[in-house]
């Protein structure tokens, strides 16, 4: 009886840690997703502040014509 309970406690156990190691898997896939879309908005974020800082080097120049 009681190797009974050992027994489905152990295999209750071993359900409950490969759940959780699916999971752990899921949140990593997902935050690999997360950075690389992070990576892309940094990147259009600084083509975007060298495009400002070429306007702004190139405005003065045209205004003084």
């Amino acid at each position: 009886m009681i190797e009974d309970t050992a027994i489905v406690m152990l295999d209750k156990l071993v359900k409950s840690r490969l759940k959780k190691e699916k999971e752990v898997k899921y949140y990593q896939e997902e935050v690999a997703e997360l950075q690389e879309k992070m990576k892309n908005l940094q990147m259009d974020i600084d083509a975007t502040n060298t495009l400002i800082r070429m306007i702004n080097i190139v405005e003065p120049l045209i205004d003084s014509k």
